[in-house]
């Protein structure tokens, strides 16, 4: 049977999410993917990483400025291939069928802020070879609904995939709990950091462990604490070896997040998530049953906006109510491995099956070609 072939499209030259790694290293036997030679995956070189993402903002803040409603549509080059598949952005396109994937509705705008004038993109999505519109999550579909009801038919929700992790559980007495990010503010890193110190003094057999660009000053903060282990961003490979590979508990307010791809990775080896009532969590974590999902009156820019903060009354609220789920999975060993076991299922062979996804993929691409 002859493959599909799929030229990946990229909007930035350097992509930089999981999401595409773990579709090429799970994609369906019939389908072969192009232009995937600089895919590696979450850039974690601080020195290119922090080049990157002042190159990015710079674009989309001159956009702002001059060009509001630039859309982010590219024209990928002629070859031998079948369809196109954009990754978090449009196609311009006209000879070849094409879909593409979005994390957040405002993609299609290259400055990431909804502008007032949407007749372009309408234009573009309402394309006979635009055939698929996929979201990673039924609350991107439902807000892309919102703004462009005319093309309801052409948007599926399909999860990312999440592969079998090469991770192999390390056996240890103690309990490990443990924060993973870029952004450490964005991320809820800060409150993550307050409740793991108040957490490893009030328990002799907890730690904690935090992955990120921890400012110098919060380091210094917390530096007494010998029961709290500070790394900057690591290789995937590392980080699985280090810390993944003995974490207990995932401790992760995610913030400023869309999807979070952390929080099916470590769910996936077993390993229950506490984290906050943010953007699509209900969509990942089921409440009381492979996780804890902590309640805030804020909506997600407020709660940005406290990400820096300990003193004021939500930030309180917050760290309380996360330390208090930690402490019912740290004293209760059975409730710990019962989420754990839980959360891996749903990642495994609930509605994070690979094989149920990159089956739903192949059949878009076979149904875009028709």
């Amino acid at each position: 049977m002859k493959k599909i072939r799929v030229y990946l499209q990229y909007p930035w030259k350097f992509p930089d999410s999981p999401y595409y790694k773990y579709l090429l290293q799970e994609h369906p036997k019939e389908i072969e993917y192009l232009n995937v030679e600089k895919q590696k995956g979450v850039i974690t070189s601080k020195r290119f990483f922090w080049f990157s993402n002042l190159l990015k903002r710079n674009i989309r803040r001159i956009v702002r400025i001059f060009y509001p409603s630039m859309i982010n549509a590219h024209l990928s080059p002629k070859g031998d291939y079948d369809l196109i598949h954009c990754a978090h952005c449009l196609s311009k396109n006209k000879d070849k069928p094409w879909v593409c994937d979005l994390e957040f509705s405002t993609q299609v705008w290259v400055s990431l802020k909804k502008p007032k004038n949407i007749i372009g993109v309408k234009r573009i999505l309402l394309q006979d070879n635009c055939k698929k519109i996929i979201t990673w999550t039924e609350k991107m579909k439902k807000e892309l609904v919102e703004t462009f009801p005319e093309i309801k038919n052409k948007v599926d929700v399909v999860f990312p995939i999440i592969p079998k992790l090469n991770v192999k559980r390390i056996k240890h007495k103690e309990i490990n709990l443990f924060f993973v990010a870029r952004y450490f503010y964005l991320k809820g890193g800060l409150h993550a950091l307050e409740l793991m110190d108040r957490l490893t003094k009030k328990y002799s057999n907890v730690n904690g462990i935090i992955v990120s660009e921890v400012p110098k000053e919060i380091r210094e903060r917390y530096s007494k604490n010998e029961r709290i282990k500070i790394y900057n961003l690591m290789s995937q490979k590392e980080l699985f070896e280090r810390v993944y590979s003995t974490g207990d508990i995932f401790v992760y307010p995610g913030y400023s997040d869309s999807f979070g791809f952390a929080i099916p990775e470590v769910m996936s080896l077993g390993i229950p998530v506490v984290s906050a009532d943010v953007s699509t969590r209900k969509e990942i974590i089921t409440n009381e049953m492979n996780g804890f999902i902590i309640p805030t009156k804020l909506d997600q820019r407020s709660l940005i906006k406290v990400s820096k903060l300990l003193n004021n009354v939500e930030s309180k609220k917050i760290i309380r109510d996360m330390e208090k789920k930690c402490e019912k999975l740290i004293k209760d060993k059975k409730l710990r491995e019962e989420f754990g076991k839980k959360a891996k299922e749903e990642i495994v062979s609930g509605k994070f099956s690979a094989k149920n996804i990159k089956e739903r993929m192949n059949k878009i691409y076979e149904e875009a070609l028709k």
